[in-house]
This record gives C-alpha cells, structure tokens and sequence, in this order.
C-alpha cells in the first residue's frame, strides 16, 4: 500500500494511492484511516510531504564510503542529530539556499516512518512499529556543519528536509537502491545491504534515546557521491520500490 498527503481546494488530506488515483483517508493512515473518501486524479491534487512529523532523527555516516569520502570513521554508535519539523517539505516545493552557506549538499537517503509509538524497543519491536518507508533528502550546508562540527545549523535550515512523494508500507528496507540525480544526472547511488546498522536495528537505538511517535521520521544515513547544489537546480532523490521525490533548488 502507498499512502500519501495532498491538498486540493484548501484542504489537506490523507490518502492512499489506487493506481492514477488517490482516494481520501478518514485520517492518519497509522490512526486507522479508512478509504472511504473521494477519489481524485493526480491531476486535480498537489501532493505534500506524506507525513507531519513531531522529529526527523537521521544518522550521520551509516555507510562506510560515504564516511570515508568526507575523511570520517565510521562511528562506534550510530552518530545521531535531529532536524527539526520545520525543514519539512514536500514534492515540488523549493529548497532554498540560505545565504550564510556557500556549499549545500544533496544526500538521498531511505527513511522510516514511524506507525505507532516506541520506547526503548527491541529490533522485533521497532520493525512491529515501522509503518513503511520513504524517501528523504538531507539538505545540509556542508561550510557550516564543517566550520562548528556538529550538525544543528547546518541540517536545520527550512526546506532542508524533502520528503515523499509517497509512503510504502510493503517494502523490504534491507535491499533497496538509493539513487540522487541532480538535473538528470546521477551523483549518488548505493545499496541498503551497505548499511553499517540496519535500518531496524537502528529505530530501535532511536528509541533507546528518545520516543518515537506515529509520524516520525528515521533516516538510515546517506551513500557516497554527496555534492553541491545550486540555485536553478533540480534534485531527484529515488529510492526503489518507494518513488522518486522531486524539488527545485532557488
């Protein structure tokens, strides 16, 4: 099942998606949403980021090449930061530069979504919690985060977290292809199975710091070939079996 966010006449809305169509949910999908609404073409909706999260928990250098490309180890512990709700964007809508960066990067990543809240869950209990799965692009202004060494500003911008298009509940996490184009062409392209903590086992380290609630989001870290992005760009982060999310850069 692919569930979604979208607008149409001034109202937002849950749905899933039935092929050309997407049919309004009576709510959250994780609340118990029910298909019993209206069904729209894709024509007549704008499609939003597909959930509306409390937090966005990403992990730094969860795969090995990536951290060797920017000259790190490979952490002990998955190395945690948080972007905040209001980085949030969806398909479509703009990433903008902020003029205190000189270099913002793409990083095309698989995120989790949470379905039902976890306290210090077990790796059995985080994948009964895992609702499905996404994509997410962590815009980060790479000066920055290089400058202070550590990652609050220069993850936190508004527009620095686009997410969607869509949320796949039937997905397996551990073998799936994370693609980023920028302008058509690709910069970054790694598998799942690289992982250095899986994507289950890593919700659940999450949730030994911190409670995760329905709608939250775990990102699983990014693959090598992170780059720049310009104004008048266009980026496409492309997970398989999930979608590929698509923003422009101003």
């Amino acid at each position: 099942m692919r569930t979604c966010r979208f607008a149409r006449q001034g109202r937002e809305q849950y749905g899933v998606v039935e092929g050309a169509e997407v049919r309004a949910l009576t709510a959250a999908p994780w609340d118990g949403g029910l298909a019993e609404g209206a069904r729209f073409p894709f024509s007549e909706i704008t499609l939003l980021a597909p959930v509306l999260p409390s937090k966005v928990v990403c992990v730094g250098r969860n795969y090995r090449a990536h951290a060797r490309e920017l000259g790190n180890e490979v952490p002990k512990e998955p190395l945690l930061f948080i972007k905040p709700s209001t980085a949030v964007i969806g398909p479509m809508q703009e990433i903008r530069i902020p003029e205190a960066s000189k270099e913002v990067h793409h990083e095309a990543e698989l995120a989790a979504v949470i379905g039902r809240t976890l306290t210090r869950g077990s790796a059995v209990e985080a994948r009964e919690a895992v609702f499905g799965w996404t994509c997410l692009d962590d815009v980060s202004a790479r000066d920055i985060q290089r400058a202070e060494a550590h990652f609050t500003r220069a993850k936190s911008y508004d527009t620095f977290c686009p997410v969607g298009p869509v949320v796949e509940t039937n997905l397996d996490p551990m073998d799936q292809v994370v693609i980023c184009r920028v302008n058509g062409e690709q910069r970054q392209r790694g598998s799942t199975r690289d992982m250095v903590v899986d994507p289950y086992a890593l919700v659940a380290f999450v949730s030994q710091v911190m409670t995760l609630l329905p709608g939250d989001l775990v990102s699983t870290g990014t693959p090598e070939g992170v780059g720049p992005i310009r104004r008048g760009d266009w980026v496409e982060i492309e997970v398989s079996g999930v979608g590929v999310l698509k923003n422009p850069v101003v």
